[in-house]
């Protein structure tokens, strides 16, 4: 009897905090959070009390907390990173335009990280709610600077991070004449001048990280009371989901903790014969 008890309480459902990112992330993150609940564990979602397509549901609790932004302003931001994203033009025209909506999407996402880490009862709820571990997309690290204060592991889900930082902070192989860099257009099999040019591509993470992580490092290390870097937090990631499927994605080195769940964001619909 006793050994069937102490199975059981292994069985035990857990209770999850899910910090998630707006948009498309969200819609790959609730289908996740859809099966857990269904499992029996317990949910609780904390968000901006404007964050595109993340609304209240019967599998989980939702907690938001204010933010200085509308809904108008938030919905029109991701509407046209969306559309600028499938703009054709040159390398230079295609970066300035990304980096611009990016650096837009990233600040809203800095102001609600900040407003979430300021708000002193929201946080203390979360403290003692004594969760067992923290589900978030760590392309926006706020996710992380919780899971730190909270001592809490971190399972991610995501499709990438900018500059690479998914494989610094997992140790994961990353060389430049395999694996190709954003905006190459190029797969896995490259020629030696597309290798030369892919080096190139390369040097323009370094400019991507600093304009955008550096503020979070700021509000981290001020919220933690001690100094740290995004890549810092991310090292603490426990399981690493990817979003990816090498029928669509070229093959690219794993890490242990890296699964790939390519699918987990796609609609789930019956086809005819």
């Amino acid at each position: 009897l006793l050994l069937l008890l102490s199975v059981l309480s292994l069985a035990a459902a857990g209770k999850l905090l899910v910090v998630p990112v707006g948009g498309s992330h969200w819609l790959s993150m609730r289908e996740v959070l859809d099966g857990l609940s269904q499992k029996g564990h317990e949910i609780v979602v904390v968000s901006p009390v404007y964050n595109f397509q993340v609304k209240p549901s019967e599998n989980y609790i939702l907690k938001t907390y204010p933010v200085p932004a509308t809904e108008e302003e938030i919905n029109e931001d991701f509407q046209a990173f969306v559309m600028e994203a499938f703009e054709e033009g040159s390398f230079l025209e295609r970066f300035h335009r990304v980096r611009k909506r990016v650096k837009r999407l990233f600040d809203l996402g800095y102001v609600a990280c900040e407003q979430l880490l300021h708000n002193k009862e929201l946080i203390r709820y979360l403290e003692e709610s004594k969760f067992d571990a923290l589900f978030t997309d760590p392309v926006l690290p706020c996710g992380a600077i919780l899971a730190e204060h909270l001592s809490i592991p971190s399972a991610y889900l995501l499709r990438g991070i900018p500059c690479g930082l998914d494989y610094e902070a997992t140790q994961c192989p990353n060389p430049l004449s395999y694996v190709p860099r954003i905006f190459t257009d190029y797969t896995d099999h490259m020629s030696f001048l597309q290798r030369v040019t892919n080096v190139m591509f390369e040097f323009s993470n370094l400019f991507l990280c600093d304009f955008l992580f550096q503020p979070y490092e700021k509000l981290a290390s001020e919220f933690l009371q001690r100094d740290v870097t995004v890549l810092d937090l991310l090292r603490k990631g426990s399981i690493w989901l990817l979003r990816y499927d090498y029928v669509l994605d070229y093959p690219r080195p794993l890490m242990p903790n890296i699964i790939v769940v390519g699918g987990v964001n796609c609609a789930h619909k019956k086809l005819s014969q």
